[in-house]
């Protein structure tokens, strides 16, 4: 039994729910940070395993991927940044008691 397209597709439906629930059911914004990159992960494997089985010879997906994973990188410095800051002045990583209106 070889390894076939729809096998990734699974796998990355699989790893971008278990990163949409980390999203919506999680408190702490570090652990919202990692789902979001389970979530950009696996958007390159469905890319990837496209580009692979679909059209091999021209490498579409594999440069997307590349792009994500460029813009994944921006978003977990800038993030981390963020939750640094917010540490900082608040004491807390808890999303739900961060509310940045209050003085």
């Amino acid at each position: 039994m070889s390894t076939g397209l729809e096998h990734y597709l699974i796998l990355s439906a699989v790893l971008f729910s278990i990163g949409l629930y980390g999203v919506l059911t999680k408190r702490n914004a570090v652990v919202i940070l990692m789902c979001l990159e389970i979530m950009l992960n696996a958007v390159n494997i469905a890319l990837v395993a496209f580009s692979r089985f679909i059209v091999p010879e021209l490498l579409t997906g594999q440069v997307f991927a590349i792009f994500v994973m460029v813009v994944a990188a921006a978003e977990a410095a800038v993030g981390m940044a963020i939750v640094i800051a917010i540490y900082r002045s608040r004491e807390t990583i808890e999303s739900t008691d961060i509310d940045l209106m209050k003085g």
